[in-house]
């Protein structure tokens, strides 16, 4: 992700509901299992495709914790 897209993402999830946010959140690791197929089964997919979906779980992740605790993020 470029940077311009990580901020639009950011935004996203900080306009997004608790329920919208837990849906992201497993899309995202779906796309993560299916990466982790793909190696498993030689496709071989982008190496920076692994460290984009764990960084956008934690995203998600951090999202999702700032609004039960009440803190708002930048």
């Amino acid at each position: 992700m470029k940077l311009g897209q990580i901020k639009q993402f950011r935004e996203k999830l900080a306009k997004s509901s608790s329920a919208e946010l837990a849906d992201e959140l497993v899309k995202l690791r779906k796309e993560q299992f299916s990466l982790r197929m793909q190696r498993a089964t030689g496709q071989a997919p982008k190496p920076d495709q692994f460290e984009a979906s764990r960084r956008n779980i934690a995203r998600v992740k951090t999202v999702l914790r700032q609004q039960r605790t009440g803190k708002s993020g930048k």
